[in-house]
């Protein structure tokens, strides 16, 4: 089983005037290809100067991080995009979706950058990436037309269309409904499941994390528990156990 993810010692320091702030002291930890894993931690504790690393749109001040066997500290600031157009598949609190395009040419957009990639070769993967989702009937939909859960779902289809080595979700269910965070992480675990996505998903729910594999819970910028989870919950038996609400 190949590495995906590997941080080796993995320190970040900011100067904030005459002082230094160190946001992240000494992170180690990997992630193999087809894990699901949540990183957990509390304001502060270094979670999101983390996932700007994760996400290579910043460079540890110490350590080293390898994505995919790229290390990506010696990389410059366009290789730095180019890396994370094509490894790395993003999905955000705040969807990020363009109001004003549909669905399609959402999802269709990481490929624009991508010139080896065709116009109808584009518009068939991102239609391929919305089946994946289970909006092939919202093509031509644009977001104020979808409920949040289905501008959620456009916006992990568009993580998708690269067919990265890693989807890295950001408090992805943060602004939604218990029932629709639950139908978002059914539908993780299916891409992680029956398709061996490897996903890093950050979160402070609990409730949430209980439903990857594996949790690493960071505190004052350092691991303090990285603990694979025994009693993994199915997101879509919790769905089923719901009283039935035709709001979704």
């Amino acid at each position: 089983m190949s590495i995906i993810l590997d941080i080796q010692a993995i320190k970040r320091n900011f100067r904030m005037g005459s002082e230094t702030v160190h946001a992240l002291k000494g992170v180690s930890f990997q992630v193999n290809q087809g894990e699901f894993v949540t990183i957990m931690g509390s304001s502060g504790s270094g979670k999101t100067t983390l996932l700007n690393i994760l996400g290579c749109l910043d460079k540890p001040s110490e350590g080293n991080y390898l994505l995919d066997g790229v290390n990506i500290g010696q990389l410059s600031r366009n290789e730095l995009a180019k890396i994370r157009n094509l490894k790395i598949g993003f999905v955000f609190q705040s969807y990020n979706l363009l109001p004003r395009t549909s669905a399609l040419e959402n999802v269709e957009l990481p490929l624009l950058y991508n010139s080896e990639v065709t116009a109808k070769e584009r518009k068939e993967r991102a239609i391929k990436a919305l089946e994946a989702v289970k909006l092939a009937d919202r093509l031509d939909h644009t977001p104020s037309q979808l409920s949040g859960g289905q501008q959620q779902r456009v916006a992990i289809a568009r993580a998708l269309v690269n067919e990265p080595v890693m989807i890295l979700a950001d408090e992805a269910t943060g602004n939604l409904d218990s029932r629709t965070s639950y139908e978002i992480m059914a539908l993780m675990q299916e891409l992680n499941q029956q398709h061996n996505k490897t996903i890093v998903f950050v979160t402070h729910e609990p409730d949430i994390a209980s439903f990857s594999s594996r949790t690493v819970m960071l505190r004052d910028g350092k691991v303090m528990k990285d603990t694979f989870n025994d009693n993994k919950r199915s997101a879509r038996e919790v769905l089923d156990s719901l009283p039935t609400t035709d709001d979704y």
